[in-house]
């Protein structure tokens, strides 16, 4: 007899086991329970033989330092972090590296013997799934619309390809922060956009949580998208805006692509061995066929 595990069909002499030698890696966040990233990475270790296991945990903001401390002191190998932790645990780590500084916001936490560094691997993630799409960045005319996290983890790597980037903060003075900060790392040629023209862009990028609530309105004018251009809406959830830029013949990607890629490096921080992606994404697409929420 066959059973569904993480993603993949295993037999039960394959299931996995844990013992007093397992490594446990996890996700803090608040909701969690719709979360896609134990699927990915319990196929993954397993597909490799690695005795780790992935699970969720249920993070009231409140209890945040005390789950901190428990990576600590249960010898967590590392966590993920999500909503609405990544800048609030930061604080709490004992050191962060380049990319999560810039960023303002940490969504891989490593433990190397009761030592936490923060990450970020958005930005990471972003990029490689732009490369396995055949898409380049480079001197290209990029929109990102937002100034939170999300959009800084791609304006980091955008910033060292881009032609010019244009920034759409749903607040100005949010907006012309990101500007400031990112001719820190690469004197460029930044703007704060109205959205008054958009086909001037070879990609668009939204970066805000617009669209992933039905009633939300649309981040931009859709009518004014022409066809060929690249519309990345950072969510993976079908939202209005992919589905009226996929009318309009653009070119629209989800964020399924970055989940994936995202976790692919988080795995790597914790274990030294590159995952299986193929697998991470079979796991990823099964679980997305059940019925599940939004987070990552």
């Amino acid at each position: 007899m066959n059973e569904r595990f993480s993603g993949t069909i295993v037999h039960n002499e394959e299931r996995m086991k844990i013992n007093g030698k397992t490594k446990i890696t996890g996700i803090f966040g608040y909701p969690i329970e719709h979360t896609l990233s134990p699927a990915m990475h319990n196929a993954a270790f397993q597909v490799l033989g690695l005795d780790y296991c992935y699970v969720p945990f249920l993070v009231h903001p409140d209890f945040l330092g005390q789950a901190v401390q428990s990576v600590r002191a249960l010898n967590l190998a590392g966590v993920n972090v999500t909503v609405p932790h990544k800048e609030k645990i930061i604080p709490l780590l004992d050191h962060m590296n380049e990319e999560a500084l810039f960023i303002g916001a940490v969504n891989t936490v490593v433990n190397n013997e009761g030592r936490l560094t923060g990450y970020n691997t958005d930005g990471r993630g972003f990029m490689e799934s732009l490369a396995e799409k055949g898409i380049s960045s480079e001197g290209k005319d990029i929109l990102i619309i937002g100034a939170g996290g999300s959009a800084r983890a791609v304006g980091y790597y955008l910033c060292q390809k881009a032609n010019s980037l244009f920034i759409q903060g749903r607040t100005r003075e949010k907006a012309k922060r990101f500007v400031q900060d990112l001719c820190r790392i690469k004197n460029n040629s930044y703007h704060i956009e109205d959205l008054s023209d958009l086909g001037r862009f070879q990609i668009i990028i939204n970066a805000t949580p617009l669209g992933l609530r039905e009633e939300d309105p649309l981040p931009i004018n859709t009518g004014a998208l022409r066809e060929g251009q690249i519309v990345y809406d950072l969510s993976y959830k079908e939202t209005m805006l992919q589905k009226e830029a996929s009318k309009l013949q653009c070119i629209v990607l989800n964020g399924l692509g970055m989940l994936l890629w995202q976790g692919a490096l988080a795995f790597e921080l914790w274990t030294g061995r590159k995952p299986d992606r193929e697998i991470m994404r079979r796991a990823l697409n099964e679980a997305l066929s059940e019925p599940q929420g939004i987070f990552t």
